[in-house]
């Protein structure tokens, strides 16, 4: 114990970007063990850091909420590699094609089952982050030595994040438990909360983050949540819950934020300094960039992993520059394949290039734009829809009606936000089309496959939160 702790005290000298994966790992563990009875009762010798002492400075309060940015960053749900939900929802629905010949992928051919790897990984890792976020709230709660406003920025932070990981795991699994609490014995027996109830909580934290959040960003590398990246997400949960006027409002209070500057050139919007980035993931090491890249990129076939559909490439609008920008065409002379390139640098650079964009300007617009048509704006909500067409090189919609431009806007979201973060199976869900479109371009899809399943672990240790979802 002591051993972690001393290593935790030198890791909170780090910046950010020099936080590994492993030393992370150990500032979850201490902040879990700040939780547990058994710890908080032992009275460590004064020269070691206690979780007491965390939030006795504002610097070490900041790195424990950098080590979860970084647990975010690596793995879980947010987490831009192979077991990450930009990965594996792109699998899932239409946008990924699988390659990786030693092993088969249940994402791709959607077969989850309750003993699924990663259905668990996805689950755990989330709950995981959120007792983190918990155990920050709650070391905040009891700080007497952090200043006023550094402790509204670290508390709106932690709300934000509890709220964001409770909305993808809500959408992903159905009812879910809110956790607010890192009390081991209340977590070990809870039930799963109707899905409005989880939504109202997922509000209440973000309107609550919105109060405490700065404005400007701590950092200009855009890589702590402010305030407009708290409300960057509640536009979208407004939108899910088809609360358009709050959704329409919402966005508009982001995209009247002078912090972000629209951008016509592509291949500009996912470099680290873009305009139109809201927030977004610091790499861990000052040579590296994104794990998406790495995953992602391929020079020669056939594709290491996964490569985009053709029948994905094939439906960009003629002249849409999206697909000449963003997507990368290779081929051995007999076959061809495609794979995503929003990010450009596969490996290491003398200096990073380029962040994980987690939110940006452009789904603000998007969201407007739908929240507008639903609402009767039809003038606003194609105002709105032609910026991102002719950011693409297309022309002005020919939509007329509110249902035409519901359809163009659907169509522009795929284009527009494709492997990111799961955005276009989200978007079949919310407007009830995946049976339609999934059942016609996946073999194995069923109309069971809208929730993954509980992991079964959790339902042997907790069966309040039973009963396991339809299907599986």
């Amino acid at each position: 114990m002591i051993y972690i702790l001393t290593i935790f005290k030198k890791m909170l000298h780090k910046s950010a970007k020099e936080l590994t994966a492993d030393s992370c790992f150990l500032i979850a563990v201490c902040l879990t063990l700040a939780g547990c009875d058994s710890y908080v009762e032992v009275d460590l010798p004064a020269s070691q850091l206690t979780a007491k002492t965390v939030f006795e400075d504002a610097g070490t309060a900041n790195a424990a909420m950098a080590g979860l940015y970084a647990k975010m960053r690596d793995g879980g749900l947010l987490a831009g590699n192979s077991n990450g939900v930009s990965c594996n929802l792109g699998l899932y629905a239409d946008e990924f094609d699988y390659y990786y010949q030693y092993s088969v992928s249940n994402f791709y051919t959607n077969s989850l089952f309750p003993g699924d790897l990663g259905v668990n990984d996805i689950w755990n890792k989330s709950y995981s982050q959120i007792y983190s976020a918990n155990a920050v709230l709650e070391g905040l709660d009891n700080s007497t030595a952090i200043a006023e406003a550094d402790k509204n920025q670290l508390q709106g932070e932690a709300l934000f994040i509890r709220a964001l990981l409770h909305f993808y795991l809500l959408n992903l699994y159905g009812d879910i438990p809110y956790i607010s609490t890192t009390d081991y014995l209340l977590n070990s027996k809870v039930s799963r909360m109707p899905h409005d109830k989880v939504y109202d909580l997922i509000v209440t934290d973000l309107n609550n983050a919105i109060e405490l959040l700065s404005e400007d960003y701590v950092s200009p590398e855009r890589i702590i949540p402010n305030r407009s990246t708290a409300k960057a997400l509640l536009a979208r949960v407004y939108l899910y819950m088809g609360l358009y006027p709050e959704a329409s409002n919402v966005a508009s209070a982001v995209i009247n934020n002078p912090q972000y500057i629209w951008e016509m050139d592509l291949d500009k919007i996912f470099l680290k300094e873009s305009s139109t980035t809201i927030w977004q993931f610091m790499p861990n090491t000052a040579d590296s960039n994104t794990a998406e890249g790495s995953l992602y990129i391929f020079t020669s076939g056939p594709p290491p992993s996964v490569a985009l559909r053709p029948d994905f490439v094939n439906a960009f609008e003629q002249g849409d520059q999206r697909k000449t920008h963003w997507i990368t065409e290779v081929t051995d002379g007999v076959s061809t394949w495609y794979h995503a390139s929003k990010y450009k640098q596969q490996s290491t650079t003398p200096s990073s290039m380029e962040y994980s964009v987690v939110f940006r300007l452009a789904e603000q617009y998007l969201i407007r734009a739908e929240a507008r048509a639903y609402q009767g704006d039809l003038i606003g909500a194609k105002e709105d829809l032609n910026l991102i067409r002719t950011m693409a090189g297309l022309t002005n919609t020919t939509a007329v009606t509110a249902e035409e431009i519901i359809t163009d806007l659907l169509n522009q979201r795929r284009f527009e936000l494709f492997t990111e973060f799961g955005q276009r199976f989200f978007d079949l869900k919310r407007t009830g089309k995946l049976d339609q479109v999934l059942s016609a371009s996946k073999t194995g899809w069923n109309t069971n496959d809208a929730l993954w399943p509980l992991p079964a672990l959790e339902l042997n240790s907790n069966p309040n939160l039973n009963p396991q979802n339809p299907g599986y």
